[in-house]
């Protein structure tokens, strides 16, 4: 190796680089490992937990390599998609929902609640008037098309520090007013990141897009913006955001609708 003062030498090795090197092989290995495995072991539960072990490394990579405040990449108002379509739902069927839209949301309300030192309930209005932040972004969803948008809002960040998270608070749900059809019938959409996340500059509450109000196939009045992960975890026609300590016991105990249903709950690009 190259000393700083440009000598060689093999002495006092540093050990975070070792570490991050160790890390990279074995998350290459494991990926060989299920790559090569998949058509053999199928669906069993032993792959499964296979599955699980593959998400959590992953997670705990992008965490140790990462840097805290890394930004996804922003364009430029030329980069504008022509469209930004609707992932999901493009109106929830509830009629509490389509009586506050009819309104033009003017009694809609954002609860903050759960593990926090300070419940808080905001307006449309009262987010609107806080420091906001714009950033134009890709989208990428897992169904395979991407567009790039401008959105404004409020970092999340900042309604966070207002309501000042208990000490074991460890992850934030956002809570939906769409549903989709599951086995027990109607489902509320839910989605959640970590602090880390959640505290990240580029993580928004959007109410803009494009310069405009949120559409409502756009997730009005307020959608999150995580960029620096897919575009299912950025829950539209959030009402409700919880803190909580676990993710068990919400839902399916997953971290989120689709999650339950299979998906990573990580899902950092």
């Amino acid at each position: 190796m190259t000393k700083p003062d440009g000598r060689r030498g093999t002495r006092n090795p540093d050990p975070d680089r070792s570490r991050r090197r160790s890390v990279r092989l074995l998350g290459s290995s494991l990926g060989a490992m299920l790559l090569a495995g998949c058509d053999r072991v199928g669906e069993t539960e032993s792959f499964a937990r296979l599955l699980k072990l593959s998400e959590r490394l992953d997670y705990r990579v992008h965490r140790l390599l990462g840097s805290r405040d890394r930004l996804a990449q922003e364009f430029a108002e030329s980069d504008l998609s022509p469209e930004f379509r609707s992932n999901g739902t493009a109106m929830p069927d509830g009629a509490a929902y389509r009586t506050l839209a009819q309104g033009g949301f003017a009694d809609w309300r954002l609860e903050v609640l759960g593990l926090v030192e300070q419940p808080s309930t905001f307006t449309l209005a009262q987010l609107r008037a806080m420091p906001a932040r714009t950033q134009i972004t890709r989208h990428d969803c897992v169904e395979g098309w991407s567009a790039i948008g401008k959105w404004t809002g409020v970092p999340l960040g900042l309604i966070l520090d207002h309501v000042r998270p208990a000490p074991d608070a460890r992850f934030v749900v956002f809570h939906c007013a769409d549903t989709y059809d599951g086995e027990a019938g109607p489902t509320a959409y839910y989605e959640s990141i970590d602090l880390r996340d959640a505290h990240h500059p580029q993580t928004i509450l959007a109410y803009a897009l494009n310069d405009a109000t949120l559409p409502i196939a756009n997730g009005a009045p307020l959608r999150v913006r995580i960029e620096r992960q897919l575009g299912y975890k950025m829950a539209k026609y959030i009402d409700r955001i919880e803190l909580v300590a676990s993710l068990d016991g919400i839902g399916g105990g997953n971290g989120g609708f689709w999650e339950d249903l299979g998906y990573r709950w990580y899902a950092g690009i």
